[in-house]
Protein backbone atom coordinates (compact mmCIF):
# COMPACT_ATOMS: atom_id res chain seq x y z
CA UNK A 1 0.00 0.00 0.00
CA UNK A 2 1.06 3.74 -1.16
CA UNK A 3 1.92 6.30 1.81
CA UNK A 4 -1.41 8.01 0.32
CA UNK A 5 -3.65 4.47 0.54
CA UNK A 6 -2.33 4.26 4.71
CA UNK A 7 -3.16 8.01 5.48
CA UNK A 8 -6.89 7.63 3.83
CA UNK A 9 -6.96 4.31 5.80
CA UNK A 10 -6.17 5.69 8.76
CA UNK A 11 -8.24 8.45 8.78
CA UNK A 12 -11.43 6.48 7.64
CA UNK A 13 -10.65 4.35 11.29
CA UNK A 14 -10.22 7.33 12.75
CA UNK A 15 -13.63 9.36 11.88
CA UNK A 16 -15.13 6.04 12.16
CA UNK A 17 -14.03 5.48 15.71
CA UNK A 18 -14.78 8.98 16.47
CA UNK A 19 -18.41 9.84 14.82
CA UNK A 20 -19.58 6.46 16.29
CA UNK A 21 -18.34 6.04 19.72
CA UNK A 22 -21.87 6.11 21.37
CA UNK A 23 -23.15 3.15 18.97
CA UNK A 24 -19.69 1.11 18.82
CA UNK A 25 -19.90 1.17 22.89
CA UNK A 26 -23.44 -0.64 22.21
CA UNK A 27 -22.04 -3.01 20.32
CA UNK A 28 -20.96 -6.41 21.18
CA UNK A 29 -16.98 -6.30 20.43
CA UNK A 30 -14.30 -3.83 21.01
CA UNK A 31 -12.35 -1.43 18.59
CA UNK A 32 -9.84 -3.58 18.84
CA UNK A 33 -11.26 -6.10 17.01
CA UNK A 34 -12.72 -3.71 14.58
CA UNK A 35 -8.97 -2.57 13.61
CA UNK A 36 -7.91 -6.51 13.79
CA UNK A 37 -10.84 -7.13 11.25
CA UNK A 38 -9.81 -4.70 8.79
CA UNK A 39 -6.18 -5.85 9.46
CA UNK A 40 -6.62 -9.43 8.87
CA UNK A 41 -9.20 -8.52 5.81
CA UNK A 42 -6.53 -6.48 3.75
CA UNK A 43 -3.34 -8.42 4.74
CA UNK A 44 -1.85 -11.65 3.51
CA UNK A 45 -4.41 -13.44 5.59
CA UNK A 46 -6.90 -12.47 2.77
CA UNK A 47 -6.82 -9.49 -0.12
CA UNK A 48 -2.57 -9.20 0.54
CA UNK A 49 -2.59 -5.18 -0.05
CA UNK A 50 -0.28 -4.67 3.01
CA UNK A 51 2.28 -6.97 4.77
CA UNK A 52 4.57 -6.25 7.32
CA UNK A 53 7.18 -9.11 8.51
CA UNK A 54 7.72 -8.61 12.47
CA UNK A 55 11.12 -10.43 11.71
CA UNK A 56 12.69 -7.99 9.22
CA UNK A 57 11.10 -5.05 11.24
CA UNK A 58 11.58 -6.03 14.19
CA UNK A 59 13.59 -2.65 15.02
CA UNK A 60 10.65 -0.76 13.85
CA UNK A 61 7.45 -2.55 15.88
CA UNK A 62 10.09 -2.40 18.96
CA UNK A 63 10.37 1.45 18.94
CA UNK A 64 6.43 1.83 18.39
CA UNK A 65 5.27 -0.66 20.58
CA UNK A 66 7.99 1.14 23.40
CA UNK A 67 6.16 4.30 22.80
CA UNK A 68 2.49 3.07 23.22
CA UNK A 69 3.26 0.86 26.32
CA UNK A 70 5.18 4.04 27.86
CA UNK A 71 2.26 6.58 27.24
CA UNK A 72 -0.40 3.81 28.43
CA UNK A 73 1.84 2.75 31.37
CA UNK A 74 2.14 6.67 32.84
CA UNK A 75 -1.66 6.74 31.79
CA UNK A 76 -2.66 3.74 34.12
CA UNK A 77 -0.20 5.34 37.02
CA UNK A 78 -2.07 8.45 37.06
CA UNK A 79 -5.53 6.66 37.67
CA UNK A 80 -4.58 5.05 40.06
CA UNK A 81 -6.62 5.94 44.07
CA UNK A 82 -5.53 8.14 46.03
CA UNK A 83 -3.61 7.75 48.85
CA UNK A 84 -2.00 4.99 48.33
CA UNK A 85 -2.61 1.94 50.76
CA UNK A 86 -0.33 -0.97 50.63
CA UNK A 87 -3.13 -3.18 51.92
CA UNK A 88 -5.11 -1.72 48.80
CA UNK A 89 -1.97 -2.73 46.56
CA UNK A 90 -0.99 -6.18 47.99
CA UNK A 91 -3.07 -7.98 45.66
CA UNK A 92 -2.05 -6.53 42.60
CA UNK A 93 1.47 -6.84 44.01
CA UNK A 94 0.96 -10.15 44.35
CA UNK A 95 -0.39 -10.91 40.75
CA UNK A 96 2.14 -8.68 38.82
CA UNK A 97 5.39 -10.46 40.62
CA UNK A 98 4.26 -14.06 42.13
CA UNK A 99 1.31 -14.22 39.41
CA UNK A 100 3.94 -13.83 36.95
CA UNK A 101 6.49 -15.93 37.79
CA UNK A 102 4.28 -18.78 37.63
CA UNK A 103 2.97 -18.41 34.58
CA UNK A 104 6.53 -18.11 33.40
CA UNK A 105 6.97 -21.19 34.59
CA UNK A 106 3.61 -23.05 33.75
CA UNK A 107 4.48 -21.92 29.82
CA UNK A 108 8.18 -22.48 29.61
CA UNK A 109 7.64 -25.93 30.96
CA UNK A 110 4.70 -26.36 28.03
CA UNK A 111 6.92 -25.55 25.68
CA UNK A 112 9.77 -27.55 26.57
CA UNK A 113 7.70 -31.12 27.49
CA UNK A 114 4.76 -30.60 24.83
CA UNK A 115 6.94 -28.32 21.93
CA UNK A 116 9.97 -29.26 22.30
CA UNK A 117 11.44 -25.94 22.77
CA UNK A 118 15.53 -25.41 25.10
CA UNK A 119 15.00 -24.16 28.08
CA UNK A 120 16.10 -20.66 27.31
CA UNK A 121 13.39 -20.41 24.46
CA UNK A 122 10.66 -21.41 26.61
CA UNK A 123 11.19 -19.38 29.36
CA UNK A 124 11.66 -16.34 26.84
CA UNK A 125 8.16 -17.17 25.40
CA UNK A 126 6.37 -17.48 29.12
CA UNK A 127 8.05 -14.07 29.73
CA UNK A 128 6.74 -12.45 26.27
CA UNK A 129 2.63 -14.06 27.14
CA UNK A 130 2.96 -13.28 30.42
CA UNK A 131 2.24 -9.65 31.07
CA UNK A 132 -1.10 -8.61 30.51
CA UNK A 133 -1.65 -5.54 28.67
CA UNK A 134 -2.09 -1.76 29.32
CA UNK A 135 -2.98 -0.49 25.75
CA UNK A 136 -5.46 -3.03 24.79
CA UNK A 137 -7.37 -3.61 28.13
CA UNK A 138 -8.73 -0.25 28.39
CA UNK A 139 -12.38 -1.95 29.10
CA UNK A 140 -11.68 -3.48 32.13
CA UNK A 141 -9.35 -0.82 33.32
CA UNK A 142 -10.16 1.88 35.59
CA UNK A 143 -12.00 4.62 33.86
CA UNK A 144 -10.76 7.90 34.91
CA UNK A 145 -8.37 9.30 37.93
CA UNK A 146 -10.42 8.14 41.59
CA UNK A 147 -11.75 5.41 40.50
CA UNK A 148 -11.02 2.44 43.41
CA UNK A 149 -13.41 -0.52 42.02
CA UNK A 150 -11.50 -3.29 43.22
CA UNK A 151 -11.48 -5.46 40.09
CA UNK A 152 -10.49 -2.42 37.50
CA UNK A 153 -8.09 -1.37 39.91
CA UNK A 154 -5.95 -4.78 40.47
CA UNK A 155 -6.01 -5.39 36.73
CA UNK A 156 -5.08 -1.88 35.91
CA UNK A 157 -2.31 -2.19 38.58
CA UNK A 158 -1.19 -5.39 37.60
CA UNK A 159 -0.87 -4.33 33.95
CA UNK A 160 1.24 -1.35 34.78
CA UNK A 161 3.44 -3.17 36.88
CA UNK A 162 3.70 -6.34 34.92
CA UNK A 163 5.19 -4.67 31.69
CA UNK A 164 8.27 -3.75 33.82
CA UNK A 165 8.41 -7.35 36.02
CA UNK A 166 8.28 -9.39 33.11
CA UNK A 167 12.00 -7.70 31.82
CA UNK A 168 13.38 -9.95 34.73
CA UNK A 169 12.61 -12.97 32.80
CA UNK A 170 13.16 -12.13 28.80
CA UNK A 171 16.49 -11.33 30.35
CA UNK A 172 16.73 -14.39 31.80
CA UNK A 173 15.69 -15.90 28.45
CA UNK A 174 17.97 -14.33 26.85
CA UNK A 175 20.83 -15.65 28.95
CA UNK A 176 19.86 -19.35 28.74
CA UNK A 177 19.76 -18.62 25.03
CA UNK A 178 23.66 -17.26 25.20
CA UNK A 179 22.33 -14.00 24.19
CA UNK A 180 23.03 -12.13 28.01
CA UNK A 181 25.35 -12.14 30.42
CA UNK A 182 23.82 -14.69 33.47
CA UNK A 183 27.10 -14.59 35.74
CA UNK A 184 27.51 -17.67 37.80
CA UNK A 185 24.76 -19.38 39.10
CA UNK A 186 22.79 -16.62 37.58
CA UNK A 187 24.32 -14.36 40.19
CA UNK A 188 24.57 -11.24 37.96
CA UNK A 189 20.60 -11.77 36.48
CA UNK A 190 19.46 -11.66 40.22
CA UNK A 191 21.05 -8.99 41.55
CA UNK A 192 21.60 -6.84 38.29
CA UNK A 193 18.27 -7.40 36.15
CA UNK A 194 16.30 -8.63 38.82
CA UNK A 195 16.59 -6.56 42.12
CA UNK A 196 18.76 -3.49 40.91
CA UNK A 197 16.53 -2.90 38.33
CA UNK A 198 13.33 -3.58 39.33
CA UNK A 199 14.04 -1.45 42.62
CA UNK A 200 15.80 1.41 41.21
CA UNK A 201 13.21 1.50 38.21
CA UNK A 202 10.68 2.29 41.35
CA UNK A 203 13.01 4.53 43.04
CA UNK A 204 13.58 6.86 39.65
CA UNK A 205 9.82 7.11 38.92
CA UNK A 206 8.41 7.69 42.67
CA UNK A 207 10.90 10.31 42.54
CA UNK A 208 10.83 11.92 38.74
CA UNK A 209 6.54 12.10 39.52
CA UNK A 210 7.09 13.73 42.98
CA UNK A 211 9.73 15.83 41.78
CA UNK A 212 7.53 16.87 38.75
CA UNK A 213 4.08 17.41 41.05
CA UNK A 214 6.39 19.68 43.85
CA UNK A 215 7.86 21.74 41.00
CA UNK A 216 4.60 22.58 38.82
CA UNK A 217 2.54 23.46 42.68
CA UNK A 218 5.62 25.84 43.15
CA UNK A 219 4.78 27.08 39.69
CA UNK A 220 1.47 27.96 40.10
CA UNK A 221 1.82 29.08 43.41
CA UNK A 222 4.33 31.98 42.93
CA UNK A 223 2.68 32.77 39.34
CA UNK A 224 -1.61 32.37 39.76
CA UNK A 225 -1.83 33.34 36.44
CA UNK A 226 1.39 31.69 34.38
CA UNK A 227 -0.12 28.81 31.95
CA UNK A 228 2.01 25.57 32.07
CA UNK A 229 1.79 23.03 29.00
CA UNK A 230 1.08 20.01 31.14
CA UNK A 231 0.66 17.50 28.29
CA UNK A 232 3.80 18.60 27.22
CA UNK A 233 5.20 18.22 31.00
CA UNK A 234 3.97 15.11 31.31
CA UNK A 235 5.17 13.99 28.66
CA UNK A 236 8.68 15.24 29.11
CA UNK A 237 8.35 13.66 32.82
CA UNK A 238 8.30 10.15 30.46
CA UNK A 239 10.79 10.37 28.41
CA UNK A 240 13.25 11.72 31.29
CA UNK A 241 12.16 8.78 33.99
CA UNK A 242 12.78 6.78 31.18
CA UNK A 243 16.29 7.36 29.46
CA UNK A 244 17.53 7.94 32.52
CA UNK A 245 16.15 4.59 33.86
CA UNK A 246 17.67 2.87 30.56
CA UNK A 247 21.19 4.69 31.37
CA UNK A 248 21.12 2.97 34.48
CA UNK A 249 20.45 -0.25 33.59
CA UNK A 250 16.81 -0.25 35.46
CA UNK A 251 13.34 -0.95 34.49
CA UNK A 252 12.43 1.89 32.12
CA UNK A 253 8.52 0.50 31.78
CA UNK A 254 8.21 0.12 35.59
CA UNK A 255 9.68 3.24 36.28
CA UNK A 256 7.43 5.57 33.98
CA UNK A 257 4.27 3.59 35.24
CA UNK A 258 5.29 4.44 39.28
CA UNK A 259 6.38 7.97 37.96
CA UNK A 260 2.89 8.44 36.94
CA UNK A 261 1.29 7.51 40.34
CA UNK A 262 4.14 9.22 42.50
CA UNK A 263 2.89 12.71 40.55
CA UNK A 264 -0.92 11.80 41.22
CA UNK A 265 -0.50 11.07 44.73
CA UNK A 266 2.19 13.83 45.47
CA UNK A 267 -0.47 16.39 43.75
CA UNK A 268 -3.37 15.50 45.36
CA UNK A 269 -1.47 15.88 49.14
CA UNK A 270 -0.06 19.41 47.54
CA UNK A 271 -3.84 20.62 46.74
CA UNK A 272 -4.51 19.64 50.36
CA UNK A 273 -7.46 17.59 49.66
CA UNK A 274 -9.31 15.65 52.75
CA UNK A 275 -8.30 12.26 52.29
CA UNK A 276 -12.02 10.94 51.92
CA UNK A 277 -12.64 13.85 49.19
CA UNK A 278 -9.43 12.78 47.37
CA UNK A 279 -10.87 10.25 45.11
CA UNK A 280 -14.04 12.74 44.75
CA UNK A 281 -11.48 15.49 43.64
CA UNK A 282 -9.78 13.38 40.97
CA UNK A 283 -12.92 12.36 38.91
CA UNK A 284 -14.39 16.18 39.21
CA UNK A 285 -10.62 17.00 37.71
CA UNK A 286 -10.70 14.68 35.13
CA UNK A 287 -14.15 15.68 33.92
CA UNK A 288 -13.36 19.06 33.81
CA UNK A 289 -9.73 18.50 32.28
CA UNK A 290 -10.37 20.81 29.54
CA UNK A 291 -12.30 23.55 30.90
CA UNK A 292 -10.93 26.86 31.78
CA UNK A 293 -10.91 26.79 36.03
CA UNK A 294 -11.00 30.13 37.72
CA UNK A 295 -8.83 30.98 40.93
CA UNK A 296 -10.09 29.77 44.18
CA UNK A 297 -11.84 27.02 41.85
CA UNK A 298 -12.60 23.85 44.34
CA UNK A 299 -10.78 21.34 41.61
CA UNK A 300 -6.89 22.58 41.55
CA UNK A 301 -4.92 22.48 38.08
CA UNK A 302 -2.59 19.69 38.11
CA UNK A 303 0.07 18.46 35.82
CA UNK A 304 -1.75 15.05 35.84
CA UNK A 305 -5.22 15.80 35.46
CA UNK A 306 -4.42 18.14 32.58
CA UNK A 307 -2.71 15.35 30.48
CA UNK A 308 -4.59 12.62 31.10
CA UNK A 309 -7.29 12.84 28.20
CA UNK A 310 -4.35 14.01 25.53
CA UNK A 311 -2.73 10.82 27.29
CA UNK A 312 -5.74 8.74 26.40
CA UNK A 313 -6.25 10.37 23.17
CA UNK A 314 -2.71 8.77 21.90
CA UNK A 315 -3.62 5.51 23.43
CA UNK A 316 -6.76 5.08 21.06
CA UNK A 317 -4.37 6.53 18.11
CA UNK A 318 -1.76 3.53 18.97
CA UNK A 319 -4.48 1.17 19.31
CA UNK A 320 -5.45 1.72 16.37
CA UNK A 321 -1.93 2.14 14.44
CA UNK A 322 -0.82 -1.24 16.10
CA UNK A 323 -3.43 -3.39 15.82
CA UNK A 324 -3.88 -2.65 12.23
CA UNK A 325 -0.49 -3.85 11.64
CA UNK A 326 -0.78 -6.84 13.99
CA UNK A 327 -3.48 -8.05 10.77
CA UNK A 328 -1.01 -7.18 8.54
CA UNK A 329 1.48 -9.30 10.11
CA UNK A 330 -0.09 -12.68 10.60
CA UNK A 331 0.10 -15.79 7.67
CA UNK A 332 -2.34 -18.88 7.74
CA UNK A 333 1.17 -20.12 8.19
CA UNK A 334 1.36 -19.01 11.64
CA UNK A 335 -1.99 -21.05 12.37
CA UNK A 336 0.16 -24.22 13.59
CA UNK A 337 -0.90 -26.75 15.92
CA UNK A 338 2.20 -24.99 18.29
CA UNK A 339 0.51 -21.68 18.12
CA UNK A 340 -2.76 -22.91 19.18
CA UNK A 341 -1.68 -25.47 21.60
CA UNK A 342 0.10 -22.23 23.14
CA UNK A 343 -2.80 -19.94 23.12
CA UNK A 344 -5.56 -22.31 25.01
CA UNK A 345 -3.20 -23.55 27.29
CA UNK A 346 -1.95 -19.54 28.13
CA UNK A 347 -5.77 -18.57 28.24
CA UNK A 348 -7.17 -21.66 30.02
CA UNK A 349 -4.83 -22.94 32.11
CA UNK A 350 -1.62 -20.85 32.77
CA UNK A 351 -3.38 -17.46 33.76
CA UNK A 352 -6.34 -18.80 35.67
CA UNK A 353 -4.06 -21.56 37.59
CA UNK A 354 -1.09 -18.68 37.94
CA UNK A 355 -4.09 -15.56 39.74
CA UNK A 356 -5.65 -18.69 41.54
CA UNK A 357 -2.34 -18.97 43.16
CA UNK A 358 -1.11 -16.32 43.53
CA UNK A 359 -4.02 -14.86 45.07
CA UNK A 360 -4.74 -17.40 47.61
CA UNK A 361 -5.47 -15.93 51.23
CA UNK A 362 -5.45 -12.06 49.61
CA UNK A 363 -8.77 -11.47 51.22
CA UNK A 364 -9.99 -11.30 47.30
CA UNK A 365 -13.78 -12.94 46.77
CA UNK A 366 -13.53 -15.84 44.34
CA UNK A 367 -15.98 -13.61 41.95
CA UNK A 368 -13.38 -11.15 41.37
CA UNK A 369 -10.31 -13.62 41.66
CA UNK A 370 -12.08 -15.85 38.54
CA UNK A 371 -12.87 -12.68 36.59
CA UNK A 372 -9.71 -10.97 36.79
CA UNK A 373 -7.87 -15.05 35.82
CA UNK A 374 -9.63 -14.44 32.64
CA UNK A 375 -9.29 -10.96 32.01
CA UNK A 376 -5.45 -11.44 31.41
CA UNK A 377 -5.46 -9.23 28.31
CA UNK A 378 -2.75 -10.31 26.13
CA UNK A 379 -1.37 -7.43 23.31
CA UNK A 380 1.02 -4.68 22.90
CA UNK A 381 3.62 -5.63 25.89
CA UNK A 382 3.96 -8.95 24.66
CA UNK A 383 4.26 -7.32 20.48
CA UNK A 384 6.94 -5.35 22.44
CA UNK A 385 9.01 -7.91 24.41
CA UNK A 386 9.03 -10.07 21.18
CA UNK A 387 10.57 -7.64 19.12
CA UNK A 388 13.22 -6.30 21.89
CA UNK A 389 14.58 -10.34 21.74
CA UNK A 390 14.57 -10.60 17.97
CA UNK A 391 16.52 -6.84 17.85
CA UNK A 392 18.82 -8.27 20.25
CA UNK A 393 20.57 -11.31 18.38
CA UNK A 394 17.28 -14.02 18.83
CA UNK A 395 18.16 -16.58 15.86
CA UNK A 396 16.19 -15.87 12.90
CA UNK A 397 14.54 -19.52 12.96
CA UNK A 398 13.24 -19.50 16.10
CA UNK A 399 12.58 -15.86 16.08
CA UNK A 400 10.18 -16.81 13.45
CA UNK A 401 8.57 -19.84 15.88
CA UNK A 402 8.21 -17.54 18.84
CA UNK A 403 6.35 -14.63 16.44
CA UNK A 404 3.76 -16.62 14.82
CA UNK A 405 3.19 -18.16 18.53
CA UNK A 406 3.27 -14.37 19.73
CA UNK A 407 1.02 -13.62 16.90
CA UNK A 408 -1.63 -15.93 16.95
CA UNK A 409 -2.23 -15.62 20.97
CA UNK A 410 -2.60 -11.94 20.95
CA UNK A 411 -5.14 -12.36 18.10
CA UNK A 412 -7.07 -14.97 20.29
CA UNK A 413 -6.67 -12.82 23.35
CA UNK A 414 -8.11 -9.71 21.31
CA UNK A 415 -11.01 -11.58 19.93
CA UNK A 416 -12.04 -14.00 23.43
CA UNK A 417 -11.89 -11.18 25.43
CA UNK A 418 -13.24 -9.19 23.54
CA UNK A 419 -16.32 -11.30 22.98
CA UNK A 420 -16.56 -11.84 26.88
CA UNK A 421 -16.05 -8.21 28.31
CA UNK A 422 -19.13 -6.55 28.22
CA UNK A 423 -21.38 -9.20 28.97
CA UNK A 424 -19.44 -10.49 31.83
CA UNK A 425 -18.66 -7.12 33.34
CA UNK A 426 -22.70 -6.62 32.99
CA UNK A 427 -23.16 -9.55 34.90
CA UNK A 428 -20.84 -8.68 37.35
CA UNK A 429 -22.09 -4.90 37.95
CA UNK A 430 -25.67 -6.16 38.92
CA UNK A 431 -24.44 -8.75 41.34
Amino acid sequence: MSTTAWFILIGCLMLARGLGADRIARLPLTSAMAYLGVGLLLGPMFLGLFAFDLVQQAPLLETLTEIAVLISLFSAGVKMPVPFSLARWLPSLRLAWLSMAISVALVAVFACFVLGMPLGAGVLLGAILAPTDPVLATDVQLRHAGDSEQLRFMLTSEAGMNDGSGFPFVMLGLGLLGLHELGPHGATWLWRDLFWASGAAIALGAAGGALLAWLGWQVRAKAPKHAMLDDLAALGLIALVYGVATCLHAWGFLAVFFAGVALRQTELRLSGAPKDRQGLLQAEETHAVSAAKPLGSEVPLTVSGESLVFKEHLERLSELTLVLLLGGTVTAAAWSWQAWSVALFLLLVARPASVMLGLLASGTSMRVRGLAAWFGVRGIGSLYYLSYAIAHGLPRGLARELADITLVVVILSIVAHGLTVKPLLERYWRK
